[in-house]
């Protein structure tokens, strides 16, 4: 049997990021998951939205059905 692995190349937060430090967050999401680490990437509230700012991932972690990824945000666009 095989397991379902899902490729994703930004980090879509829905609201449910979790700040752990000045730049740096969790994110919890179903299924199992593949980002890239220490690449930037872009990060989205809402898949279709536009770009909030862009992370670097810093741990992928596996557990339960379940992705965490604790991310670093590098640079953040303001509406101003």
């Amino acid at each position: 049997m095989g397991m379902p692995l899902e490729l994703n190349t930004l980090i879509v937060t829905k609201g449910n990021e979790n700040r752990i430090g000045e730049n740096l967050f969790t994110l919890e999401k179903e299924g199992y998951r593949l980002y890239p680490l220490d690449i930037p990437v872009d990060v989205r509230k809402v898949l279709d939205s536009n770009t909030s700012g862009s992370a670097l991932i810093k741990k992928v972690e596996w557990e339960n059905n379940k992705t965490k990824i604790t991310y670093q945000l590098i640079s953040l666009n303001s509406t101003n």
